[in-house]
């Protein structure tokens, strides 16, 4: 996703990557990467847990879930991958961001 973040900036979405390693961890990581999004350690598994993210012990621990959230906190899209290289394609992500960006504007023309 790194090397599509711009798509992603250019629909006003920002990518929050969340996980189980330490604060220390990501850090470090970011740094060395140049990681152009925010990353977010949930060492205690709360974000992980609260999203339904699945561990599956026999692959490797918690499979990869990639969510879109609104503005106002709701899921919009989700995908939990079946296994470490399962991931939705970019084209499905950008169109439900369009569509969600679409309905923003709708909804700021009706408010004005």
């Amino acid at each position: 996703m790194r090397q599509h973040y711009d798509a992603f900036v250019k629909r006003d979405a920002e990518i929050l990557v969340v996980g189980p390693d330490s604060q220390i961890a990501f850090k470090l990581y970011w740094a060395k990467e140049q990681m152009p999004f925010p990353g977010l350690s949930d060492s205690k598994h709360v974000v992980a847990d609260r999203y339904g993210q699945e561990v599956k012990l026999l692959k490797l621990g918690r499979m990869p879930a990639l969510l879109i959230v609104d503005k106002k906190g709701r899921v919009r899209f989700s995908h939990y991958a079946e296994n470490m290289r399962d991931y939705p394609e970019l084209e499905e992500m950008y169109e439900v961001l369009d569509t969600l960006g679409k309905e923003n504007k709708r909804k700021g023309r009706q408010a004005a």
